[in-house]
């Protein structure tokens, strides 16, 4: 008696659900139906009731799509449940020989872990430690140990000409500044050069000021590289206004990297020749000087609410390294086993049917469907340990990272966490939302074929708008 009133209890629950579904579905409907985008456009897009456990909407679900951002999704939830939140990305300072007196007499090693966090504090810490080593000659070479991956500096279908784009730079284990330069002009006397800050302060660069001030025959402001022959000339022209700042990727991250800290062990009186800097292997029996941990968590945070690249890269490969122990080098090819080892073992979907060829979702190659990221969204509910950090890394509507001009209004607001994607033509949206009876849903929308981004953003929000209601 007990079990047939167990059964007919969850009969009326699930046919309560059913009937709370179905209404949802028509304003869905009828949002797809009304919509002059999806005259011109395909979207493919599912919705799940965590709380319930059941399917509430699926449309062309099923279907293959580039995914554009919202691939960190995938990349993200696997570098939690295989690396954990005590990860750390590590940049080592070693030397061989030996120090006597004020004298190194053998090699300074800076051995790249692939920190996409490492910035100018950080390298001023770096050179601090030789110097709180003694070290005040350096007899031997400044070696920097770039052998954590391969030399492919772009993953596969990434577009050539994204650079010198701040969102693209060169991939590497040794990245100073994300492998950027930010450059800031404001005006001077009118007709005068503008003024020019450019930072990290380097002589890696040169820069080439052809603007002038408060002279509209000049033209437009333009500020870029000569990017085509791989150089580092950042060149400066047009009218300057007022002041803007432009950011920019710089040719070899790894050479930056090494002239920049060359530079600074000269301003800390460390005295080493310039034409001693070297690429190398770290001898194992190498002396250990500093070690400089940045901790998963702030690389997380980067890639999803900022939608940084080079922080989803940074996690991509070290899923790859964590996968190939035996490994002392590894490739974009190891990060992507990683994954879609990932995927068969622990979320349970067979990756010969996806195409998974990078971590960021920049790549032209990559290939997944709604119903794979809904996957991705409830095993990470289903796990605790990786939903907190995961769900608190998401931007948030109308508050803050790639989310925070969107859905500032409504049941959205504040409601939404999810992962943005804009790549041309595609733009896609993945995440979290609560509804007013207090369920947590997630859901997936991928606009492919997309012309106009502003658009299918606005198709995204009024989607989202039905789901919180």
């Amino acid at each position: 008696m007990r079990r047939r009133i167990e059964i007919t209890l969850l009969m009326w629950i699930c046919t309560c659900c059913l009937l709370v579904a179905r209404p949802l579905a028509g304003q869905l409907d009828s949002l797809l139906s009304v919509t002059p985008l999806m005259r011109t456009s395909e979207a493919g897009i599912a919705v799940y009731d965590l709380t319930a456990g059941i399917s509430v909407y699926r449309y062309q679900a099923d279907k293959l799509y580039r995914p554009a951002s919202v691939e960190k999704v995938i990349t993200s939830v696997t570098a939690l449940s295989v690396l954990g939140t005590g990860y750390t990305f590590r940049t080592q300072l070693a030397y061989t020989g030996t120090i006597e007196q004020d004298t190194l007499k053998g090699d300074l090693y800076v051995i790249g872990g692939f920190d996409p966090e490492f910035m100018e504090s950080d390298l001023v810490r770096l050179a601090d430690a030789a110097g709180q080593a003694g070290i005040r000659v350096i007899k031997g070479r400044l070696v920097g140990d770039i052998s954590l991956m391969d030399s492919v500096y772009w993953g596969p279908g990434w577009s050539w000409d994204d650079t010198p784009e701040s969102f693209q730079p060169y991939l590497s284990p040794l990245m100073l500044n994300r492998g950027c330069v930010d450059i800031t002009v404001s005006p001077s006397a009118k007709g005068k050069p503008a003024k020019v800050t450019v930072l990290p302060q380097s002589d890696y660069y040169e820069l080439d000021n052809r603007t002038l001030s408060r002279t509209p025959s000049a033209g437009k402001l333009r500020i870029t590289r000569n990017w085509l022959t791989n150089g580092n000339r950042i060149i400066l022209t047009g009218n300057v206004t007022g002041p803007y700042t432009r950011t920019l990727n710089l040719f070899d991250s790894s050479a930056f990297f090494m002239q920049s800290f060359w530079k600074r062990l000269q301003t800390r009186a460390v005295e080493i020749s310039p034409d001693s800097i070297a690429y190398g292997v770290c001898p194992d029996e190498a002396s250990r000087l500093y070690i400089h941990e940045r901790p998963l968590d702030a690389v997380l945070k980067r890639a999803l609410k900022k939608s940084d690249n080079l922080s989803a890269e940074a996690l991509f490969y070290h899923v790859g390294l964590n996968a190939s122990r035996d490994k002392r080098s590894i490739s974009n090819a190891d990060g992507q086993r990683a994954i879609r080892l990932f995927m068969e073992k622990s979320v349970g979907i067979s990756p010969e049917d996806f195409r998974i060829a990078d971590g960021s979702g920049v790549s032209l190659y990559n290939y997944v469907s709604p119903d794979l990221l809904m996957a991705y969204l409830r095993y990470a509910y289903a796990h605790p340990e990786v939903f907190r950090p995961f769900y608190d890394a998401l931007p948030v509507a109308g508050v803050d990272g790639t989310l925070s001009y969107r859905m500032r209004g409504g049941k959205a607001f504040r409601n939404v966490h999810a992962k943005t994607g804009t790549v041309t033509g595609v733009s896609s949206l993945a995440g979290y939302v609560h509804a007013s009876n207090g369920h947590l849903l997630a859901f997936v929308i991928i606009n492919q074929n997309v012309l106009k981004s502003r658009e299918a953003r606005t198709f995204q929000d009024r989607f989202c708008e039905i789901l919180a209601r």
